[in-house]
């Protein structure tokens, strides 16, 4: 008889990590570049003084979000890795309660108390720790932290987000330019939220309304503000 065929499913909850850090920086990259943009151009900027602002910006803002994402997500390792330690000496200390509370944690879950222990004493004795840190602590491969990964991400994507305006500024007419950053700006974030939306299985259309809805936002807010220092000016 041929061998059975293996079922394979496609789960998305291995992309969290670098998903996160990645949408995360091309939204702020779009949304601030444009909104840095709309600001100076308000304020009555040349179109040379727009130019380096808004690539300046790219810059300052890819190296921000590279340690902001390191330092925020090497904090959340550095706990990870303390509950890990914590939950080893209390295996060394206390093996019989460690499996007391794993054989509860499974009763909770649905399992008879007999069939709980079972199951606690079989995975306690192939991987303890690994136990306890899947079933106690929630803390598994998919969802560890990893901080060059998140870094690496946050501040390419947010360098590949703020190029998108930059180079409208370069093509566009100093007269319309706040229009022109102003309406590609929506598409780009637009496109922004229906791709994040299918990288992560979520409804597309609640996804792009979101994300350019606060895009606007935020551009709005700005360029009021750059017209406002503008006319005070």
């Amino acid at each position: 008889m041929p061998a059975p065929r293996r079922h394979k499913e496609g789960h998305r909850s291995d992309r969290i990590g670098w998903l996160r850090a990645a949408v995360l920086g091309a939204n702020d990259g779009i949304v601030s570049t444009a909104s840095l943009v709309l600001g100076v151009a308000a304020a009555g900027a040349d179109h040379r003084a727009v130019l380096m602002t808004s690539v300046s910006g790219l810059i300052a803002g890819a190296m921000s979000m590279a340690a902001g994402e390191f330092v925020s997500v090497h904090s959340q390792a550095d706990t990870e890795s303390a509950d890990l330690a914590r939950e080893q000496a209390e295996l060394d200390h206390d093996p019989k309660g460690e499996l007391r509370e794993l054989t509860g944690i499974y009763v909770a879950r649905g399992l008879d108390k007999p069939l709980a222990e079972q199951v606690a004493g079989q995975l306690m004795a192939h991987d303890a720790l690994g136990a306890h840190a899947r079933d106690e602590l929630g803390q598994s491969e998919v969802t560890a932290a990893r901080p060059l990964q998140a870094a690496l991400a946050s501040a390419g994507s947010f360098a590949l987000g703020a190029a998108l305006p930059i180079v409208v500024v370069l093509v566009a007419p100093q007269a319309q330019l706040i229009w022109w950053v102003s309406i590609t700006a929506l598409v780009f974030l637009a496109g922004l939220g229906a791709l994040s939306a299918r990288a992560g299985g979520a409804p597309v259309l609640a996804g792009t309304w979101r994300v350019t809805f606060w895009g606007l936002v935020a551009m709005v807010i700005t360029a009021g503000a750059g017209a406002l220092f503008g006319a005070v000016g």
